[in-house]
């Protein structure tokens, strides 16, 4: 049964066009991962999916009465709320139920007997609803996305960004929609939670459609890929390594097709060319029309962005440049204390601790965005420090990476600006579109251009990786590994760090 039917959909932002007609269903039960590269149009076609965006033509179809849950990690939460209140407020209908049926009941204790029956009907309906298993149901949700550690009774407020992020996801499990929308799921979870929910999710009897990159996650979750490419979505049966091999085989045979066709109409057009004047005219106007009349294929685009990060060094001796000592970091209070390390020139050191536990607050008082609690730090003389900051926030969101760019670089040429973008995986009709319209992975390619264009020694980065596809996350490797200055990193990739970090700091020993 179809829960989502959406047809002849075409969109555009601006010159950039993310779909051409294309369709797409989602039936009862089905697990679906959505993949494409950076700027395809996937959080977009959620968006589209939830209303956020009204398309420019097509169709989007829900069947009625479908409960819809969306991952919307920027919701907002009352800030003095607890956890375990947020938590229990998925349940907000059968609670009205009990009060009903005790409402019911003390009307029977007076004597009103003729409502008992009502009341034992909400009972059953309760017991049918696991409701007397609520609270269970809360602690193995949040067990299983790591908030149990931080306690149920813990403010909203108090929470980090992925905290927070953590405690909308476990809500949305919670109330097991008919449909759920998740978009990149996995950038805030530590990787046993990503293991958790991956278990979770594949054994869910509803229906998903779930974005990410992470293609380990995918292959675990998706029984079926909705790709996007070329302007259009294509709907793949089978887990996400059997559609690798089904797309590379349909290209490949696409190509064929695409190439035969043109040879045909490369001799046809020299026939016409040669004999549209002489004896065999009749002849060659016939083929001329059999021509207009051909149903051409495609030209398909097979180029692949692959971006090329160079960071622009600047020399570093192999001194010691950065000594922490005692070190405590927080807003309001300390989230880690007493911290003690050192890092010595051009050492490639990621920083790894459970989600939440204060890493990037740690990195904001490295770069001085927030003052130190307690205790200090101390940067060498010749450190020349580039930050990459996870947030995807920007100024004025309307501006344009090229504006971005030029207003970072004045004595810049537009030429070269739109090369210093070109050469980070920013396509020219991107770098013309609104930054605040543009995918996260683009966005984050942008935060990344800007940051190549600055000479450093000692390269700080909070999750550079959360919205790059395999292509950028490659790049980016081999920028990093190749970098001659230090590189400070916060990652919960194991897989993107593991080759070419020397030291790795795990903060959570320091607790």
């Amino acid at each position: 049964m179809s829960l989502l039917e959406i047809t002849e959909l075409s969109h555009s932002f601006g010159d950039n066009l993310l779909f051409k007609d294309a369709e797409l269903s989602l039936n009862k039960g089905e697990h679906i991962g959505v993949v494409g590269q950076n700027g395809t149009g996937k959080s977009t076609l959620i968006k589209i999916c939830t209303e956020q965006i009204i398309p420019d033509t097509g169709r989007v179809v829900w069947q009625p009465k479908v409960t819809i849950g969306y991952l919307d990690q920027y919701a907002q939460i009352e800030k003095s709320i607890i956890m375990k209140d947020f938590l229990k407020s998925a349940f907000l209908d059968l609670y009205a139920m009990e009060d009903k049926m005790n409402g019911l009941y003390t009307r029977a204790a007076g004597g009103e007997t003729e409502v008992l029956g009502l009341a034992a009907k909400y009972q059953e309906q309760l017991e049918a609803n696991n409701f007397y298993s609520i609270d269970l149901l809360i602690e193995q949700i949040a067990e299983g996305l790591g908030l149990l550690s931080i306690g149920l009774k813990r403010p909203i407020e108090e929470m980090s960004g992925g905290q927070r992020a953590k405690v909308i996801l476990a809500k949305l499990l919670l109330e097991k929609p008919d449909v759920l929308l998740l978009d990149e799921p996995t950038n805030f979870l530590d990787k046993e939670h990503v293991t958790w929910l991956a278990g979770y999710l594949s054994n869910l009897e509803n229906a998903f459609m779930v974005v990410s990159h992470d293609y380990a996650f995918l292959e675990k979750i998706a029984t079926r890929i909705c790709d996007i490419d070329n302007d259009r979505i294509t709907k793949y049966f089978g887990t996400y390594s059997e559609f690798l091999k089904k797309k590379t085989l349909l290209r490949e045979d696409y190509v064929r097709q695409y190439s035969a066709q043109q040879r045909e109409i490369k001799k046809t057009e020299e026939f016409i060319r040669k004999n549209i004047a002489g004896r065999k005219s009749k002849m060659a106007r016939g083929r001329q029309k059999q021509l207009d009349r051909l149903d051409r294929i495609e030209t398909l685009d097979q180029k692949e962005i692959k971006p090329v990060f160079n960071f622009t060094g600047l020399p570093l001796s192999a001194a010691e440049h950065l000594n922490v000592k005692h070190l405590s970091v927080g807003y309001y209070y300390p989230v880690l204390s007493d911290l003690n390390f050192s890092i010595t020139g051009g050492q490639k050191i990621v920083i790894t601790g459970f989600n939440g536990i204060g890493k990037t607050t740690l990195l904001k008082t490295l770069v001085q965005q927030i003052p130190a609690l307690q205790g200090g730090f101390f940067f060498s003389e010749q450190v020349v420090p580039g930050y990459f900051e996870q947030d995807l926030a920007w100024e004025d969101g309307t501006r344009t990476p090229i504006q971005i760019i030029s207003d970072a670089y004045p004595s810049l040429l537009l030429k070269e600006a739109r090369q210093h973008l070109a050469r980070c995986g920013i396509l020219s009709k991107h770098a013309m579109q609104e930054i605040g319209t543009l995918s996260g992975g683009e966005q984050a390619k942008v935060k990344m251009c800007l940051l190549t264009m600055k000479p450093c020694n000692f390269l700080i980065m909070d999750e550079p990786t959360n919205h790059l596809d395999i292509q950028a996350k490659d790049s980016l490797k081999s920028a990093l590994s190749g970098f001659p200055g230090t590189v400070l990193l916060v990652s919960h990739e194991e897989a993107f760090y593991r080759d070419w970090v020397q030291r790795v700091i795990n903060i959570e020993k320091s607790l």
